[in-house]
């Protein structure tokens, strides 16, 4: 963390519990003597459960882009001393933040995509419903990003129609659109169950419906304040190349934007070849670099699902990586 960055608070007594972790660990096939990376540390449960498989000579990089998730896990992985790397950053930059921290090749990866229960239950951030927070959701609140609340305060019917369409897969955005353009005429929308409280408002027979009627709109406002989907394919490319060869990739995502792009992003590799199929005969060259360990999805179990119900959505997807 930098030397500038503000002071914040880390509630300790949060207990977030890591989705797959079992399914995750076997997916990764540890070796004592590798070098492992979480790239997005929330809790550190992951990150603790993989350290623990591994040797003195093994080694964990670790990265978050919430300056309070960094101190938290750092105090949770002190035991380890050496054999964890903390590092705060986006794992948009994963190549990169690789390269920082001395790591040319790694023996596998994981994604984890969801928010983690210290966001939501500790929340500064307005991620939750039932927030009195402003609406913010950056995950780096230092971050010179505009915030939730910027774009529904700001945003022309336009583009809050593109945010939740294509962000929120919402069918039911203009009676969303035309109820926060009739309140912010009035006053701004601040805080996260304000916003919250106006979608249940705008949507008849809203309560009855199976997910909070907001969890859609407060889904696009985050992938769209801190570019999610881009975020994710620059990753994944990042990632997939700092693999050595047989390394695993691991992705959990939690809805089916996410989940598209990795699916489709593992089936390129394992294709290989780009030719248009009316070519009798490859041309480019392309050679498979990707097998898919999964053809279809892994997902929690029913016991995880009544033990951590935030897993419900959780979609588990692993590549091993062939050659360069």
């Amino acid at each position: 963390m930098s030397d500038g960055a503000r002071e914040v608070a880390c509630p300790l007594t949060v207990r977030h519990e890591p989705v797959l972790l079992e399914e995750i660990l076997a997916a990764l096939q540890i070796r004592a003597a590798g070098i492992y990376v979480d790239c997005t540390l929330g809790g550190g449960g992951h990150a603790e459960k993989i350290l623990q498989q591994l040797s003195s000579d093994g080694l964990l990089i670790g990265f978050d882009q919430d300056a309070e998730a960094i101190v938290r896990v750092s105090r949770r992985l002190a035991p380890f001393g050496s054999r964890a790397k903390i590092v705060q950053g986006n794992f948009r930059h994963v190549a990169a933040l690789l390269k920082g921290a001395g790591a040319d090749r790694v023996d596998g990866i994981l994604m984890d995509l969801g928010l983690s229960r210290y966001q939501l239950e500790g929340d500064a951030g307005g991620f939750s419903f039932q927030s009195e927070a402003l609406l913010d959701m950056r995950m780096n609140r230092d971050a010179s990003i505009p915030t939730a609340g910027d774009l529904i305060n700001g945003g022309d019917p336009k583009t809050l129609r593109k945010i939740l369409v294509e962000y929120g897969e919402e069918k039911r955005w203009r009676s969303i659109v035309r109820a926060v353009v009739k309140a912010r005429e009035q006053a701004p929308i601040r805080t996260a169950r304000q916003l919250a409280d106006l979608v249940v408002r705008a949507l008849p027979g809203a309560r009855r419906y199976r997910i909070h009627p907001a969890t859609r709109t407060f889904q696009a406002l985050r992938i769209a304040v801190n570019d999610e989907l881009n975020a994710l394919r620059e990753g994944l490319q990042g990632a997939f190349h700092r693999l050595n060869p047989g390394g695993r990739l691991c992705v959990i995502s939690f809805h089916s934007l996410e989940d598209r792009i990795v699916k489709q992003y593992f089936q390129t590799l394992e294709k290989g070849c780009v030719c248009p199929p009316a070519m009798p005969v490859c041309g480019c060259g392309k050679t498979p670099s990707l097998r898919r360990v999964h053809r279809r999805p892994i997902v929690p179990s029913p016991a995880e699902v009544q033990r951590n119900p935030a897993a419900r959505s959780a979609r588990l997807r692993t590549g091993e990586k062939l050659s360069e």
